[in-house]
């Protein structure tokens, strides 16, 4: 799942012949592809309880979505492929026994956002369900309009007795949900620039389910991040080979967290993502 996934939008365009993949004009049309992306307008809903138009005018979006957008310059994680923000940090959690990755974190000034996808039922969706059970298990928390739809604020105490305060939303998409929990001034300060810029990065990212079959609320499996340049030379080489791509996962870098471990799951800085080119290397 995921890896060659990208570049599904440009199947409406006609198709070019294979050409050898060069670093330095991969770097440069990444770098267009980002100042392009930078700078086009998401248009996120107004406050409310409900999500409207997603898949349509907004996202997140799915990889099947008519309108999704083209996504070959995102950094594919597996379940999910991430949009570019200039001057952001990429933590991925993985699981302590196996360092299966389980989701990740994007930091963005003094503000944070972690992000997870998980398995819904083809008939309905996951997230009044999650919502209901988390106002159940905290007493703290409490519902509010947002962008996404309605949201939960729910206060949460660290080591030291320091209270930290989360804004958690969910999106419904088809056969997932995508949850994002919120903190520091992008879950308290709705006007602060850290805010609309995670709630814009949050709304651009696409899902991918995959077939796996799942039961509700598995979270959908991942792999350590791969950039949009080895995506690229990896399926290029395969289509010189004439094969489908599978025989150059062992091109692809394993990038699996590595200690030091905590309770049952560990997390790491990974990457900086910053532009030229963009995502091209994890350090």
């Amino acid at each position: 799942m995921g890896l060659f996934g990208f570049g599904k939008k440009k199947d409406k365009k006609e198709a070019k012949p294979a050409e050898t993949v060069d670093e330095d004009k991969v770097a440069a049309e990444a770098a267009n592809a980002a100042a392009k992306a930078e700078s086009a307008e998401t248009v996120l809903a107004e406050p409310s309880n409900e999500y409207e138009g997603r898949g349509e005018e907004r996202g997140p979006w799915d990889v099947n979505d008519e309108d999704v957008p083209d996504y070959d310059d995102y950094l594919d994680l597996g379940a999910y492929y991430l949009p570019f923000l200039q001057g952001i940090e990429l933590r991925i959690k993985a699981s302590r026994a196996t360092q299966q990755v389980l989701g990740s974190t994007i930091t963005y000034g003094a503000s944070s956002l972690e992000i997870e996808a998980f398995a819904a039922p083809k008939t309905m969706g996951l997230w009044d369900d999650v919502r209901a059970d988390l106002l159940e298990a905290n007493k703290n928390a409490s519902e509010t309009e947002g962008v996404f739809g309605t949201e939960l604020k729910l206060p949460v105490n660290v080591k030291g007795g320091k209270t930290v305060n989360t804004r958690i939303v969910g999106v419904d998409g088809p056969r997932w949900m995508l949850r994002g929990i919120f903190s520091g001034k992008a879950a308290v300060d709705p006007d602060s620039p850290e805010t609309r810029a995670l709630n814009k990065f949050f709304a651009d990212i696409v899902v991918e389910r995959g077939e796996e079959p799942l039961a509700p609320r598995d979270l959908i499996p991942m792999h350590p991040p791969v950039a949009p340049a080895e995506r690229k030379a990896a399926k290029a080489a395969a289509e010189a080979e004439g094969q489908d791509g599978k025989e150059h996962f062992k091109d692809i870098p394993d990038n699996k967290p590595k200690g030091p471990l905590s309770q049952d799951q560990t997390t790491e800085v990974k990457t900086t993502l910053a532009r030229g080119p963009m995502f091209s290397e994890v350090r």
